[in-house]
């Protein structure tokens, strides 16, 4: 399949990139959110990467995968870690524009068209690539607040970054502009400072952040 040409900032096509590791009652809810969110709007995909699960996310992504026909599954036989999991997912999918969200319920992908609005406003620098989530509220016990407090202070006086919020799993980028950086473990987290470095620009836009209700946190602690 040819991909199309992203040189402008028109989000004509996205796949949806949610990496999980045993995150099996929050799959459904979630594949069901993001169809509601985006059916209508434009074409998309969603790309689920199993990073090794041990419970029952691979028996429900493959029942899932024979009937929603947007739905594509890729499986890492082992845990690999949430960076390779987006980097597989981005890798694996169709569309000129990646958006990035978080595979326990806690990101609302209601929130993806305000990254999409963000990005086409013309009123913005022509040098803006990326839209990074901020979550103002976040619904976190108080140890992961902390964390993702600290972490942001590091990070932003290390790399000069001045995004408020990093570690947000909701992001909208090129799918090109993606390929092009280095990859390493927890690039995630980096993506604003790295795509800078590309001669960039990240817009943050605030979004919903809601509390878990099913599984716990396999990822990291902000």
């Amino acid at each position: 399949m040819t991909r199309a040409n992203t040189g402008g900032r028109h989000v004509e096509a996205l796949s949806v990139v949610v990496p999980v590791l045993n995150e099996a009652g929050n799959i459904e809810p979630l594949v069901g959110e993001i169809r509601a969110a985006l059916e209508g709007r434009l074409p998309f995909e969603i790309v689920y990467v199993d990073d090794g699960s041990r419970d029952e996310t691979p028996a429900i992504l493959a029942r899932l995968a024979r009937a929603v026909p947007m739905l594509t599954v890729v499986r890492h036989r082992l845990a690999c870690g949430q960076s390779a999991a987006i980097a597989s997912g981005v890798r694996a999918a169709r569309y000129p524009w990646i958006a990035t969200l978080d595979g326990d319920g806690q990101n609302d992908p209601a929130d993806i068209p305000k990254l999409i609005a963000a990005l086409e406003d013309d009123a913005t620098p022509a040098t803006l690539r990326m839209a990074v989530g901020w979550r103002t509220r976040r619904n976190d016990d108080w140890l992961r607040r902390l964390s993702s407090r600290v972490a942001n202070a590091v990070r932003a006086a290390a790399l000069g970054d001045a995004t408020p919020d990093t570690g947000c799993g909701l992001k909208l980028f090129p799918r090109t502009l993606f390929l092009e950086l280095p990859q390493f473990d927890h690039m995630h987290r980096f993506l604003p400072a790295l795509v800078r470095r590309q001669g960039a620009l990240s817009v943050s836009v605030p979004v919903a952040h809601r509390a878990r209700t099913r599984g716990s946190s396999k990822y990291g602690v902000y």
